[in-house]
């Protein structure tokens, strides 16, 4: 074997074999934990179950707690609700002739009817077998505790409560009309809601995104055994189960009866979804060694052959995942027709049909792993798993330039620049004013935060950073200020600047070419910020007689410069620019005719909003 490749294999296994409950190596960090045992029974006549849960939550703040709260998601699929009212209102704002409401969602909630709605009702609770007094909010449930629970301790949960599995609306629901699978099962249980340093983040679910305890599921789903299931989690029974679970070759036997109980366990995760139809396909892939892949379609609105094919490019495209973001560490991985789209999940997406399935398996480690408060920070979830998926497209291509790879990050991006609706990334996601500008923002400017970065510190000190990133905050909770953290160390560059103009302002970069003049043998070049946004500049020079180089202008308020990237292209590096300063002025050794070319950032990784002043041919 040869030594790098060995040497990457060591740090692969090391990383890979550490305990999944990672020690916390930051000094005061803490986050809660949860253990759900749930049982749950099935009514595909009336759409309906009935569940028993039990939660052992671990508090491990420095905080006591006299209250708790919970999410119940699907009261939110009611007329009147905030999500109805939120969409109905966002409807009445036009964005380029169109209503800017979900699509999904529409005017949709106000005309269901009572055996359509959703609803999460509880039953009865308890805290170390105390009955609790609690108070329902629509999709927050509050409950004011008999007895505190202190620091360092772990209380004990017993729940019962009923549902009804909406019309498919948006996310989770059954009978979607399009893809014709029965349930998309998300947000589908009561789930105890996230305390950090923050606090409670007892969030209505109005439109967006979710945030979750770290911790373990066992799960029994008791339905009508023509139901084929996928999900979350490890089939603890596949031998009771059959559906292409069992071991190949091996005989399946099932219990007597009308259901099946299907039994998951699913470790250290921070969510739990399911689907289930009989008319489920289901396939599977081992890609390597402890992965195996499922694949549960139908084709109803998807050709087999463009389902199966999700299979053959993950398995080819794994191995540059694992090695630029970090391995995967679950034994399984689920690819199941349903939602209304795509959406994430532990272990597992819900695919509307075969597009857009490579953005929502990296959400398996940008808020998979990488746990953020997908409502907080919107940016650092969708983005950061839009730049991956578009960079792992773009080496399947084998054509990862910026240009290409990128494109329509960017491009999305300078539409949202151009507009009226650009607003700060510090946003939080449901308060967006607009959902084009929710979208534009989190998607395109939050990837092009990212590709953007490799032009500040190089594209080789990204990728250490994204493995770093993965190695000290998977299986937790980081926040912008975490990432840039990791990203100052293993640059050794301040970037603090960075964050303030990109993620906290709706300033824009645009740079330009002011003039050239020739001073005793020598030119003179100078540049102009025009833009708001400072940034370090890269400027190209192509010369008469085909050499060129790279005029190197960092960024003051980085204290440091980027490695050297293109080895074939000499760099000369010049006085930093202070930001302050409207204009710059460098000078090169060469007479200004021998100079037929000079580009302010060639690889277009810079996202300058006017790129026609930026590039300068000159005729002899």
């Amino acid at each position: 074997m040869h030594y790098q490749k060995f040497i990457r294999c060591i740090i692969f296994l090391f990383v890979f074999l550490l305990p999944v409950h990672a020690v916390f190596s930051q000094p005061g960090y803490w986050q809660q934990h949860v253990k759900y045992v749930m049982d749950i029974e099935m009514n595909t006549g009336t759409n309906r179950f009935t569940g028993k849960q039990q939660l052992d939550y671990t508090n491990h703040s420095p905080d006591t707690l006299r209250k708790i709260f919970y999410h119940l998601y699907w009261n939110a699929f009611q007329p009147n609700s905030m999500m109805d009212n939120r969409s109905r209102v966002l409807g009445q704002t036009l964005i380029n002739g169109h209503p800017d409401w979900d699509e999904r969602i529409e005017d949709r909630i106000q005309h269901l009817s009572p055996d359509e709605i959703g609803y999460q009702k509880i039953i009865s609770l308890k805290m170390n077998g105390i009955a609790q007094s609690y108070q329902v909010e629509e999709t927050i449930l509050e409950v004011k505790l008999t007895k505190p629970v202190p620091p360092n301790t772990t209380v004990h949960f017993d729940m019962e409560f009923e549902a009804q599995v909406p019309l498919q609306v948006r996310r989770s629901g059954r009978d979607n009309p399009d893809t014709k699978v029965r349930y998309s099962m998300s947000q589908w249980y009561p789930k105890i809601c996230e305390y950090d340093r923050e606090g409670w983040h007892a969030t209505p679910y109005v439109a967006r995104e979710f945030y979750g305890v770290w911790g373990d599921y066992d799960i029994n789903i008791h339905i009508d055994k023509s139901y084929i299931l996928g999900g979350t989690g490890y089939l603890q029974n596949p031998q009771e189960i059959g559906y292409g679970y069992e071991e190949q070759g091996t005989k399946v036997n099932r219990p007597a009866g009308e259901k099946l109980n299907w039994h998951f366990y699913a470790p250290n995760v921070h969510d739990f979804v399911w689907a289930a139809d009989p008319g489920f396909k289901h396939v599977t892939k081992k890609i390597r060694n402890g992965l195996t892949l499922h694949l549960l379609y139908k084709t109803t609105n998807v050709p087999e052959k463009d389902w199966l094919n999700i299979l053959v490019t993950a398995e080819k495209i794994l191995p540059y995942i694992e090695q630029t973001y970090g391995p995967y560490p679950y034994k399984q991985y689920s690819f199941i027709h349903g939602g209304d789209g795509g959406m994430e999940y532990p272990m597992a997406t819900l695919l509307k049909d075969a597009g857009g399935w490579m953005h929502e398996w990296m959400h398996s480690w940008y808020q998979g792993m990488m746990g953020t408060n997908e409502l907080e920070f919107p940016w650092m979830d969708e983005g950061f798993t839009q730049y991956a998926a578009a960079r792992n497209w773009g080496f399947l291509r084998k054509d990862t330039s910026a240009d290409q790879t990128y494109k329509h990050e960017y491009d999305s991006y300078f539409a949202l620049a151009r507009s009226n609706y650009q607003e700060p990334l510090t946003t939080y996601a449901d308060y967006f004013t607009t959902n084009f500008g929710y979208g534009l923002s989190s998607y395109s400017k939050g990837s092009v935060f990212m590709a953007q970065l490799g032009y500040i510190v190089g594209e080789q000190t990204l990728d250490k950073i994204l493995l770093e990133y993965y190695r000290e905050w998977r299986f937790k909770h980081p926040d912008a200020d975490n990432f840039i953290r990791i990203a100052e160390k293993v640059s050794n560059l301040q970037l603090d600047w960075y964050q303030d103009f990109w993620i906290k302002s709706i300033k824009k970069i645009d740079y330009g070419i002011d003039s050239l003049w020739e001073v005793s043998g020598k030119t003179k070049i100078r540049l102009r910020m025009i833009g708001q946004v400072p940034m370090p500049i890269d400027v190209l020079l192509k010369f008469r007689d085909g050499s060129k180089e790279i005029a190197y202008i960092p960024l003051y308020s980085m204290f440091g410069t980027k490695p050297e990237e293109d080895k074939n292209t000499p760099r000369f590096i010049y006085e930093p620019w202070k930001w302050t300063n409207p204009s710059y002025e460098f000078e090169i050794n060469h007479k200004l005719t021998d100079l037929i070319v000079v580009e302010i950032d060639a690889s277009h990784r810079m996202a300058d909003v006017n790129r026609n002043n930026n590039k300068l041919e000159l005729k002899w």
